[in-house]
């Protein structure tokens, strides 16, 4: 499915939410996190974790970014003199540094084994998770335990558990040694009287003082964040500079904006100051654009529709939306191949079909993280 008005259809319908079943390849890993889950559960754990994702917690931690940003920028000045280097690791490197401490309350160091474990297994668990995909006959887990495929995805899952449930634990000991779990770094700030709390606070409290949710289910939004959220992001941005490197005008333009914002080099950035970046806004949706970090989403049917094109689609059709080739369809981008941040400008998106551009899905199921991912990619 390709068509802005047939999309809009499936994504916006509060019915068919359900995913396909190629989520069901991740269920070994993910559980049923927010990503993959379904149904009343899906809903229950989209209005629990909704508030963690507030403007304000994201600004909250604006030193969290701009610190690992710095860090970042410290590593790729050390490998400016290497005649290659591969920047994705250290990109990913960054952003999984980010997610661990904004919404996880846990720094991975340098020297951390746990960081590089991680990052390894998941690296694994993409491997894995795409062959499989490819080959339908693996599909069933009656046939696919038999393979060493899945030797190598049970020990890679341990491994990811086994980090992901130290973090949760460790988290939950300091909320039993302490009244406030927020620390002193966390402003706190109320909106109808609910404290603002990251992510994983905020699943433990509920656990301790309502019983909304165990450790088992905490455990799922920890792994399906700490994968989705660093992963395409981390993505997003190795695509980023690239298009910087091939198109010396833009990057010039986006020099230009940042050190007139910004100023001296030496000037301490501020969460403000990234809201004076209009052009860097634009180059960063372009990006997303021509490389959006999730290519295709997918849903199933739950009742019947017919399409804005005219096709009927009956219950349990699993529907494949390419992304892609909506941001690279002709007819809603002129010249789609050719990267032009100005096709951003207000003027130019005023008259836009609303799901011409869903770099994060859209409707109901749309990605909670845009906030954070936005500003981690600024």
């Amino acid at each position: 499915m390709t068509s802005p008005e047939d999309i809009e259809k499936v994504l916006s319908s509060s019915v068919n939410i359900d995913k396909s079943f190629s989520y069901h390849l991740l269920h070994n890993w993910l559980g049923t996190g927010l990503v993959t889950s379904t149904g009343q559960k899906w809903q229950n754990r989209r209005k629990i974790l909704t508030p963690a994702f507030h403007f304000n917690i994201l600004k909250s931690f604006s030193n969290v970014f701009i610190r690992q940003t710095e860090e970042l920028v410290k590593k790729l000045d050390l490998e400016c003199s290497k005649p290659f280097t591969n920047v994705s690791q250290l990109i990913y490197e960054c952003t999984i540094k980010i997610i661990a401490e904004t919404a996880m309350c846990t720094k991975f160091d340098n020297d951390n084994r746990d960081n590089e474990e991680y990052m390894k297994n998941v690296h694994r668990m993409g491997v894995i998770s795409t062959k499989r995909l490819l080959r339908p006959w693996l599909y069933p887990q009656i046939f696919y335990c038999l393979t060493e495929m899945y030797r190598m995805e049970r020990n890679a899952v341990k491994v990811l558990h086994e980090i992901t449930t130290r973090m949760i634990r460790k988290r939950l000991n300091e909320f039993r040694l302490s009244s406030n779990i927020v620390k002193e770094e966390q402003p706190e700030e109320t909106c109808s009287g609910k404290l603002r709390q990251p992510m994983l606070d905020l699943l433990i409290k509920l656990m301790v003082e309502n019983g909304n949710i165990d450790e088992h289910g905490i455990r799922e939004e920890v792994d399906t964040f700490m994968f989705g959220g660093h992963d395409t992001v981390a993505t997003s941005l190795g695509f980023s500079l690239m298009l910087l490197a091939c198109h010396q005008e833009i990057q010039n333009r986006v020099r230009e904006e940042v050190l007139e914002v910004f100023g001296n080099a030496n000037n301490k950035i501020t969460f403000k100051d990234l809201q004076g970046l209009s052009y860097m806004e634009m180059f960063i949706k372009e990006s997303l654009r021509l490389y959006p970090s999730v290519p295709q989403i997918s849903r199933r049917l739950d009742e019947p529709i017919t399409t804005a094109s005219g096709f009927y689609l009956p219950k349990d059709t699993e529907v494949y939306i390419h992304i892609v080739d909506l941001h690279l369809n002709e007819e809603l981008w002129p010249d789609p191949y050719r990267f032009d941040p100005d096709r951003f400008l207000p003027e130019a998106t005023k008259h836009r079909h609303p799901f011409a551009y869903i770099p994060f899905s859209a409707g109901p199921r749309n990605c909670i993280g845009i906030p954070s991912a936005s500003q981690c990619a600024y």
